[in-house]
């Protein structure tokens, strides 16, 4: 936090306001607004496999329902002693009842911490510690397990937690809930509700300096890091993701990625709140549902992993019996793309929309509008403040990047030199939680310094071109796994002497986990073994290793580390081997 209440200090949010790049908007203002003008229009919708996934039939709401049923879970937030200030953990897949817990804890000041499905107690206990959630809510079922249920066996170990909530359940709680679980059923807001929460909002309103969220991003620590996001950041970042693929209220957008990130809410929510379209969800990621989704529910914007893209356009037999008539184009990004996938889906009508960005607030987006060459589409993307050059979306005017060499610290301006990129204006989140015990992500002049290698390219240097992560995150299906946590779990096994964690490439998620280790005199170890002890440990599933490699050394540089790159595979993805 800084200097009075908010997230940024007063000398910015002056400097930003007088500019135009900040208003006095508020999240839940903006949702009010599409209530008033969009009405009994349809709003969202829910994953079409939810039976299958919450034992429960999936639904459709207008705006109007949309509003009634979030008023009516506000109520419910101030029943249990919540308000203004308080974090509420949020362990949701992606359905009506996540957009309503974000938009009924907005309306209250209630900050928003979301967590992956895939979480256990682990992850659950240590971001629930970190940001102190005053409330945890999640379901009951998902699939075969017991979110609520864990949740609750965990309470102990989390001070701040007092009450655990189940919510999206059939109308009576299951006989087997445990005891301890607040039950909440979706409902229409009774008069009395409505009153409440309108006194409330009317007698301690939002300010747009006010938290709406704590993600979490893994980086390269063992322990992850909060991002707090006020209604600022996050509605000048969104317009980044409106601009670019232009949405508009006609748009039907399909999200399939959590929204537990900038991906899910900055990709896909975000901008169907901002422009009053619909909201399809879909959860989990599963290729039948999403492609009868797009051809169901008309289904014209969604985004993809560059890895699926490649799949499909591959596969003219899948794509023969699929309908994708009404999409007019898809996002993506995450990691480079192809220039041939980028190119194959332009022929085919759809343009791909290439995305960069973070928790943080780095939000470069290359549109086909400015770049309608394919090609330079997935290898380059805009250098905001560049000389002569203007860009479609109304962040880059707002934006100022530079580049800086690593080593000297020196900014580079001529093309062709690697630097790391350093961003700053209204996108930019204000600092990490607890950022007195961490170092400052900012530079001397209060840039992001972001992590990322770039490059200043095209005949102008109006390009930016990404190079590398400067850290050895593994990106897998879009979710960020720390080498550095899991080799400190694996090094923990009694056999293993020394471990390296990388990425393989994969076709469907980007990359999957391998281990690289090395083993004590007399010892032994398999993939099952080594999988067999992280379970013990109650980690996300998605965090198993499916690669153990055994080495007699592991390759370092003259000081020691680990030559990481030296032990990445450089052939053809794969697609096997998912852990359960």
């Amino acid at each position: 936090m800084t200097e009075g209440r908010g997230l940024h200090p007063r000398a910015r949010v002056e400097d930003y306001t007088s500019k135009g790049w900040w208003s006095d908007e508020t999240a839940d203002q903006v949702f009010r607004d599409q209530v008033q003008a969009r009405g009994d229009a349809l709003a969202v919708v829910d994953p079409a496999n939810r039976a299958a996934l919450l034992g429960t039939e999936p639904r459709r709401l207008t705006w109007n329902e949309l509003d009634h049923e979030v008023t009516f879970l506000a109520a419910r937030l101030l029943d249990l002693g919540l308000g203004r200030g308080d974090v509420l953990g949020v362990q949701l897949p992606n359905t009506i009842e996540l957009v309503e817990v974000y938009l009924a804890a907005w309306s209250l000041g209630i900050v928003v911490s979301p967590l992956p499905m895939q979480y256990r107690e682990r992850e659950v206990v240590g971001m629930a510690t970190q940001a102190e959630f005053a409330a945890f809510v999640t379901t009951y079922a998902f699939g075969d397990r017991h979110p609520a249920a864990d949740a609750l066996a965990a309470r102990d170990r989390i001070p701040s937690l007092p009450t655990v909530v189940g919510f999206g359940l059939p109308g009576e709680a299951p006989e087997d809930m445990p005891a301890g679980v607040v039950h909440l059923v979706p409902a229409a807001a009774s008069e009395d509700d409505t009153a409440r929460v309108a006194a409330y909002r009317e007698s301690d309103p939002n300010d747009p300096n006010d938290c709406l969220t704590i993600c979490w991003t893994s980086g390269t620590e063992s322990e992850p890091k909060g991002v707090p996001r006020c209604h600022y950041d996050w509605l000048a970042i969104s317009w980044a993701t409106v601009d670019a693929p232009r949405v508009t209220a006609d748009d039907v957008l399909l999200n399939p990625f959590p929204m537990v990130n900038m991906a899910g809410i900055n990709g896909m929510f975000l901008p169907w709140l901002r422009t009053g379209g619909v909201l399809v969800q879909h959860h989990p990621f599963d290729l039948p549902t999403f492609l009868a989704q797009i051809a169901q529910e008309r289904v014209t914007y969604t985004v993809a992993p560059p890895a699926l893209l490649w799949m499909l356009l591959h596969d003219e037999a899948l794509l023969s019996k699929v309908d994708l008539s009404s999409l007019t184009r898809i996002g993506s990004g995450s990691v480079p793309l192809q220039p041939a996938m980028v190119r194959g889906w332009q022929e085919r009508g759809i343009p791909v929309i290439n995305f960069f960005g973070s928790n943080e607030g780095i939000g470069l987006l290359s549109s086909f509008e400015d770049f309608p060459d394919p090609d330079e589409r997935a290898q380059y993307f805009p250098r905001y403040g560049a000389p002569g050059v203007h860009w479609s979306s109304r962040v880059s005017e707002w934006m100022s990047v530079k580049l800086v060499d690593v080593v000297t610290g020196e900014e580079i301006t001529e093309p062709g030199r690697s630097g790391e990129l350093h961003i700053t204006g209204p996108t930019v989140f204000a600092g990490y939680l607890h950022a007195d015990r961490r170092p400052s992500p900012f530079d001397d002049e209060g840039y992001l310094k972001t992590g990322d290698l770039f490059e200043i390219a095209g005949d102008r240097g109006q390009f930016l071109h990404y190079l590398d992560r400067a850290k050895d995150l593994v990106i897998r299906g879009g979710m960020n796994i720390a080498p550095a946590e899991l080799e400190g779990l694996i090094g923990a096994h009694p056999a293993v002497a020394d471990v390296a964690v990388i990425g393989d490439p994969d076709e469907v998620l980007g990359e999957r986990v391998a281990a690289v280790v090395t083993l004590k005199p007399g010892t032994t170890l398999t993939l099952e073994e080594l999988v067999a002890f992280l379970k013990e440990q109650k980690i996300a599933s998605f965090k198993l290793p499916e690669r153990l490699e055994v080495r007699d050394e592991l390759p370092r540089n003259p000081v020691g580390k680990i030559l990481k790159r030296a032990l990445r595979r450089t052939d053809e993805p794969t697609t096997t081997g998912a852990p359960a």
